[in-house]
């Protein structure tokens, strides 16, 4: 669950993304505008904010602006607009916002903007300052660094380490890669079984397993 801050004049616009928001868990704070906003943020911290771009008294771009210069945009941000320019959402890009929504919002966008946004924010921020390098090993202390560990199994990928503050993309393919590589190994190398695990398809499975670079053999000659 987190803390999601909703700043947007609309009375309908803030009361939809409220109950979709608390239907998947989350505790939403409420903005109507850029003052109230100031407000919320500095009491409830808020774990992402969705930000409107156009608003009375003062817009969202306005406000990102502030809480950049002001060393206060720890956490990430969505802004909204259902009027708003490319100029206007490269602008807020540029200043630190991660993702820009057009109005009318979709669900199936505004979920997977928030847990884009979440996703980001737990890589930010580690919650554990250990890192195991090789199984077997006493776990060491890290910076920037996660371990993931499957309990009960001795094989060379039942401990990864990943350094977090690789970009996401390098970190998520590292974690992938390991991913299916404790599979394969766990399996004997069984692509059947592999994909009854994982939840994908042979196809996709495969394509998945070349372009991350995945030995195919390994599993196999392990078993």
């Amino acid at each position: 669950m987190a803390n999601i801050l909703v700043v947007d004049d609309e009375l309908g616009i803030r009361d939809l993304l409220s109950e979709i928001l608390n239907d998947e868990g989350h505790q939403v704070e409420l903005a109507e505008n850029a003052a109230q906003a100031r407000l919320a943020r500095s009491r409830a911290r808020p774990d992402l904010v969705l930000l409107d771009i156009w608003m009375p008294d003062t817009d969202g771009v306005t406000l990102l602006k502030e809480w950049s210069s002001g060393g206060l945009l720890t956490m990430p941000v969505i802004m909204m607009s259902g009027h708003a320019t490319v100029d206007t959402a490269v602008e807020a890009t540029k200043i630190g916002a991660m993702a820009f929504l057009e109005k009318p919002i979709t669900l199936q966008k505004l979920l997977q903007a928030v847990e884009s946004g979440l996703t980001r924010l737990a890589v930010r921020k580690p919650t554990s300052p250990y890192v195991a390098t090789q199984a077997g090993e006493a776990p060491q202390a890290g910076n920037g660094m996660v371990m993931a560990e499957s309990v009960q199994d001795t094989s060379p990928q039942s401990t990864q380490s990943f350094l977090l503050e690789k970009p996401l993309r390098e970190a998520r393919d590292e974690f992938e890669k390991a991913y299916f590589e404790f599979h394969l190994f766990r399996e004997g190398g069984s692509m059947t079984r592999v994909a009854e695990k994982t939840g994908l398809e042979r196809t996709h499975l495969y394509r998945k397993l070349k372009q991350l670079g995945v030995d195919l053999t390994r599993g196999k000659r392990q078993s």
